[in-house]
């Protein structure tokens, strides 16, 4: 989950913890009943078709660079294993300059493998956050809508009745906008 989603989980559940407290029974507000829903947050953006589309988008770039440290990792390993064959035979002075190519060699594929996981950590932000922004708007229309005082991020509930998760409806909302774009208000009647 990247940092965004967590901060909105941490805002979700700090709601939570509010919305406990002052809708605690024998508080003051005891006579107001508070209307409650969930949803998957995580679920609901990866489950948009422009969040599929995204995670899609995410596997065709990085599945050809994973083939290419899959391929660099298994020609160390072969000179790592030639290495050790020939540690007998090899002069000391050749051993430890082969030794130290290889050390090298590896550490410069490690440091590939950490900008490869920071590009798809930066082009995954850069695909998901728009999906994220216009779920979270939906949310906010379906609690506006239903009358709804809260909403919590699933991850953070240890349980929840099903018909109180609104992940499903935020997704059919999300995918039948075209993404995410708000319907159309319909026309004003004409005035007589």
């Amino acid at each position: 989950m990247n940092r965004s989603h967590r901060i909105v989980t941490a805002f979700l559940s700090f709601a939570a913890a509010v919305g406990f407290f002052l809708f605690a029974p024998g508080v003051a507000h005891a006579q107001q009943t508070t209307k409650v829903g969930v949803v998957d947050v995580q679920r609901a953006v990866a489950s948009t078709e422009d969040g599929l589309r995204a995670q899609a988008t995410l596997k065709k770039l990085f599945d050809s660079r994973q083939q290419e440290l899959n391929k660099k990792q298994n020609d160390l390993q072969k000179q790592r294993e030639d290495i050790d064959k020939q540690a007998k035979v090899l002069p000391k002075d050749a051993l430890q300059k082969r030794i130290d190519e290889w050390q090298k060699q590896m550490m410069e594929l490690q440091a590939v493998f950490i900008e490869y996981n920071k590009e798809l950590e930066k082009k995954q932000k850069e695909l998901t956050d728009p999906v994220f922004e216009k779920v979270m708007a939906i949310i906010k229309r379906i609690a506006t809508s239903e009358n709804i005082d809260l909403v919590l991020d699933k991850a953070t509930v240890a349980y929840v009745r099903t018909d109180l998760d609104l992940t499903d409806k935020a997704i059919q909302m999300y995918n039948s906008a075209g993404g995410g774009a708000a319907a159309p208000n319909p026309p004003a009647a004409p005035k007589k």
